[in-house]
């Protein structure tokens, strides 16, 4: 949901009233206005925008592509050590997360995993936003020394000794790697990166080509990964439609008091809006520096320039995408005080589910979390956007018992054949 909708909205609350509805021989009379009705509806998944085409990816809505990206998610053969896959840190029974405050591969990362569900309705990938797709996300740890710590160069070997009859089928024929190293790439490591300088300019076009249908295709999987309806969907669902509530669409006293804290006083949907609840912006919201030394780490002001001159960006050579459609990268506000340690907003849909939180793990609870928003400390540097809040202890207490109704089911893609047909069409 953009800005602007947000602020018709709010320009809006001037339709105060009490929303009347009529359902056969019901009558349900909400305690809400008839602007904060709006308001509701618009973070409910009701709202949630059908997934448009990714012009970047010609194959992200390819069935065939989208079953073999699923392979490719949990193969700890694409790993420097064997044993890491995406799914060792998208975890499929921890909302697509691993709960740890700094994620581990084959070494300890700086930064707390994401979740997937929703993200293809993102235009930023990462904390920092450093890719504009799915497909340039699943890239990046791939090649991470600490994350899967592998090169393009042995992720195409693998392809052509594992899913040859499948990536062809989706791609067109694999180029000949007889005289291709098993380990070569434009990566820090100094013997990957001789062996890669070797290779001529035609070899490392064909191994980066590969490279980014790899990605393409754990996108098309990715892509199908929904976030699922909450209670908070159905009290929304209920209140729209002038129904009774059930206990599954039913708010306690408590919830519905942190309800209206959410959309009030505390300003939550400043940032947490939409059906996502989140704006998809960056924001310096003053969180403290992780106990542990890490890297010195600024957030969007690093990586706006990584996404601007990346080698698997919307505008790249490997994207499907015309110029015109890459509109996010090419008009990317890429400097400014405001982008110095600032974060991407986190969907808060599943949130109770999945303390740590913030981009290093900071904090360990949502109690914390409020605490720190209600204070709004100074930024460790940079400049928080933060305001104190006056949050007392209950209204904190009401707000998380809100939080904890907007969890609900991930909707996971059914499983494919080899085809890309379903492997048991009964379940459809």
């Amino acid at each position: 949901m953009t800005r602007s909708f947000i602020a018709r909205l709010l320009v809006g609350a001037g339709l105060v009233g009490i929303a009347a509805v009529t359902v056969g021989n019901v009558r349900h009379r909400s305690t809400w206005t008839t602007a904060e009705l709006a308001m509701l509806r618009s973070l409910s998944l009701r709202s949630l925008e059908p997934l448009g085409a990714d012009a970047s990816n010609r194959y992200a809505d390819d069935a065939r592509a989208a079953a073999l990206g699923r392979d490719l998610f949990f193969d700890t053969r694409l790993s420097g050590n064997g044993r890491v896959s995406c799914a060792t840190c998208h975890v499929a029974t921890q909302d697509l997360q691993d709960g740890k405050p700094l994620a581990d591969g084959v070494g300890r990362t700086a930064r707390r995993t994401m979740p997937i569900a929703g993200t293809a309705h993102s235009p930023w990938l990462f904390w920092d936003g450093r890719a504009d797709s799915q497909w340039a996300q699943a890239l990046g740890p791939l090649e991470s020394a600490v994350e899967h710590g592998g090169t393009r160069a042995q992720y195409a070997h693998v392809v052509a000794e594992q899913y040859r009859e499948r990536y062809e089928a989706v791609f067109g024929r694999l180029p000949d790697l007889t005289s291709i190293p098993q380990h070569a790439a434009p990566v820090a490591d100094s013997a990957a990166r001789a062996a890669w300088s070797r290779l001529t300019a035609e070899a490392q076009e064909q191994i980066s080509r590969v490279y980014a249908n790899i990605g393409k295709s754990i996108a098309a999987y990715e892509r199908r990964i929904e976030p699922g309806v909450s209670r908070f969907d159905r009290y929304v669902d209920a209140e729209l439609a002038g129904s009774r509530h059930t206990p599954e669409s039913a708010l306690t006293t408590d919830e519905a008091s942190g309800l209206r804290l959410f959309i009030g006083r505390a300003r939550c949907v400043t940032c947490h809006n939409g059906a996502r609840l989140t704006d998809d912006h960056f924001h310096n919201t003053g969180v403290p520096l992780p106990a542990v030394t890490l890297p010195a780490d600024s957030g969007r002001v690093v990586g706006v320039r990584q996404v601007i001159n990346g080698e698997f960006n919307c505008t790249s050579r490997y994207s499907d995408a015309k110029p015109e459609d890459c509109e996010e990268l090419r008009f990317a506000v890429t400097s400014g005080p405001e982008l110095d340690r600032a974060y991407k907003t986190p969907s808060l849909r599943n949130v109770a589910n999945r303390a740590p939180y913030m981009h290093a793990g900071q904090i360990t609870s949502l109690d914390d979390v409020l605490a720190h928003y209600a204070a709004a400390p100074a930024a460790p540097f940079g400049r928080s956007e933060l305001v104190p809040i006056r949050l007392s202890p209950n209204e904190r207490r009401q707000l998380i018992a809100f939080l904890g109704t907007l969890s609900g089911p991930i909707t996971v893609p059914p499983t494919y054949d080899r085809t890309g047909a379903l492997a048991h069409p009964a379940a459809r």
